[in-house]
């Protein structure tokens, strides 16, 4: 017979396994008493579990009359937890935070950064499809929000010039506004005297940090214009018509008499492309990786710096092409031709995408702004035009120069430069995305040699002008993007960074067959090739594999599954489909209007007969 032992000095008493559990401390953020909401209702009472509790039994035949010293606690039935009403939150002091849930942000902030149009309706899809569709959408929202709020991360602001008490700001002198500015800026304000090699073409590389120039007499050279740290200089003993930076600081394109030509940043010929012969301009796609050069015969040539492959050569049948630039925002290439005509150009295509016709006579250059909007174009005629690229390519204002202006350029905000002569004005306008008004100029200042290029730097408020006497760069407040985006064109970026960015840059390259008018239309659905695939499936597979399977009723149990009763219920849907496609056929003919018949005629038994 098992006994319970007594309690001494060296035995501990045994715990109940079977005891309540133990009460759970409250935190320092709970109450001591939870209140219930107001309003609940306690709810219907549950169940008690019946407590399988042990029990020792009594020995049989024994005389014993000790009882069992197993301590038993009375079962006390646990109170259903109850939902607390969500209160203030509260911060790790306790204290309540006066400011609940996210920050708001501006509706007219978010739209700046929503990509899509929610007045379009979403098409009628399959549910699978238009559920995707919907996390799409919702996420776009998320991220437009986000973008918005960390707008205000933004320190940076873009500059302006004001003038005092109704002062014209195109007489405001460069010297002037050196003055004025701090001593970072009016660093950036230099000329560089090089009239034994002149004229000069330049290009800011795509951080705004490096400037590459080269001059008809061969003298190429490469620097970083913050610093005023030489990389390269060289003299190719040939004449250089254009110059370009690649995808990086560190490769330099370089069209020179007869070929092109591949320098690196010391100044070392990499490669000499015999098949772009007699280059007259040079634009580089950083997106795609293609080096678009015009040249004298009248080709287009498309060429692949990554893979170091011609991808399209194009006939224009216009003649020497002297006028190109490139859309920033679809990829797409402006020749200016001698007719007064300026066609769009793709590599996927043969054929211009489009034909303006902008002047009297032939166009002597033509600029694009960053947001693909608004074209500005002058010729022959001593006409600056601004044309709208949004579908209608008309002409938005014009102004007549007294000698026609032979370079153009816009800015990242807008701002347009043209130089004529030795004299270089610039337009501004209401902001980014407005075109720039030709009333009155912005700025103007006078050089000391014909202009050659225009280009203004990115992230910078400067304007970089090539000569007859040099290189010029001016101070134009207000004209670039006050702030960068350090993943994609950091100019602060060190060798390793830039080393990653080329990877990342390469496995995200846009194919050369996705450039058109229209960037968006590549997100919507090509209706006709879809109809024309599954035209061709449903050929040679012979059967529609997309079309809805027979009906097969799912077995039932107790009997109900008879070859009588399946018949039965496959007959019943069978009816049903047919009497929705008559209803539906039914629906779509036009109904036959009655005759309407003579008042006060008789009804004859005839009438039955007539149709």
């Amino acid at each position: 017979m098992e006994t319970v032992p007594k309690l001494g000095n060296n035995v501990t008493p045994k715990k109940d396994k079977l005891q309540g559990k133990k009460k759970k401390p409250r935190r320092y953020w709970e109450e001591e008493t939870t209140q219930t909401a107001a309003g609940a209702s306690p709810g219907p009472p549950r169940k008690r579990k019946r407590n399988r509790e042990f029990r020792p039994q009594k020995p049989k035949n024994t005389h014993s009359t000790k009882k069992s010293r197993i301590s038993k606690k009375p079962q006390v039935p646990k109170k259903p937890r109850e939902r607390r009403s969500p209160g203030p939150q509260r911060s790790l002091s306790g204290a309540q935070d006066p400011f609940t849930g996210p920050a708001p942000v501006p509706v007219e902030v978010v739209q700046k950064f929503c990509r899509i149009d929610k007045s379009k309706k979403l098409p009628r899809s399959e549910t699978k499809i238009r559920s995707r569709l919907e996390a799409a959408e919702a996420q776009e929202e998320e991220i437009s929000v986000k973008a918005a709020r960390s707008e205000l991360l933004l320190a940076e602001d873009p500059g302006f010039l004001e003038g005092e008490d109704g002062e014209d700001t195109a007489k405001i002198c460069q010297a002037d506004i050196v003055e004025a500015v701090d001593i970072a800026s009016a660093a950036k304000h230099f000329d560089l005297n090089l009239r034994q090699f002149g004229p000069y073409r330049l290009n800011y590389s795509r951080t705004g940090r490096h400037l590459a120039f080269g001059g008809r007499r061969g003298h190429v050279a490469a620097l970083d214009w913050v610093t005023k740290k030489l990389m390269c200089e060289i003299n190719v003993m040939e004449a250089v018509r254009d110059i370009r930076f690649l995808h990086s600081e560190a490769l330099l394109a370089v069209a020179q008499n007869r070929w092109l030509h591949i320098y690196d940043n010391q100044g070392i010929e990499l490669h000499c492309i015999r098949r772009c012969d007699r280059i007259t301009q040079l634009e580089f796609l950083p997106f795609h990786f293609l080096l678009a050069t015009a040249s004298e015969t009248g080709f287009l040539t498309y060429l692949d710096v990554s893979v170091g492959k011609i991808v399209a050569a194009l006939n224009a049948r216009a003649g020497r092409l002297n006028v190109m630039t490139q859309n920033p925002y679809n990829a797409v290439i402006h020749l200016g031709h001698s007719n007064g005509t300026v066609s769009l150009w793709s590599p996927a295509m043969k054929e211009p995408l489009a034909k303006i016709l902008c002047h009297r006579g032939g166009v002597r250059a033509v600029a694009v702004d960053s947001t693909g909007t608004h074209m500005a174009t002058s010729g022959l005629d001593h006409q600056l035009k601004i044309f709208d690229l949004r579908g209608t390519f008309q002409p938005l204002s014009a102004r007549t120069l007294p000698q026609g202006a032979g370079h153009l350029a816009f800015s990242q905000r807008g701002l347009l430069a043209a130089g004529t002569g030795d004299v270089v004005n610039i337009w501004a306008g209401q902001g980014k995305a407005s075109p720039p008004s030709l009333e009155q100029p912005y700025l103007t200042h006078r050089l000391s040699g014909h202009v050659h290029g225009l280009q203004f730097c990115p992230f910078e408020d400067v304007l970089g002008v090539g000569h007859s006497g040099g290189i010029t760069s001016m101070l134009v407040p207000g004209a670039a993007e006050p702030n960068f985006d350090g993943l994609e064109s950091n100019p602060y970026r060190s060798r390793k960074q830039r080393q990653e960015w080329e990877v990342k840059a390469l496995l995200e390259k846009v194919p050369a067959e996705l450039i058109c008018l229209d960037p968006r239309a590549l997100a919507e659905v090509d209706v006709i090739s879809l109809e024309q695939e599954k035209k061709e499936r449903l050929e040679r597979l012979g059967y529609d594999p997309d079309t809805k399977p027979p009906f097969q009723p799912k077995p039932k149990q107790k009997g109900r599954s008879s070859t009588a009763s399946l018949v039965k219920r496959k007959r019943k849907v069978m009816d049903e489909e047919h009497r929705d496609k008559v209803r539906q056929s039914l629906e779509q003919q036009p109904q036959k209007q009655e005759k309407a018949k003579p008042m006060g005629a008789r009804p004859s038994a005839l009438d039955r007969f007539v149709r």
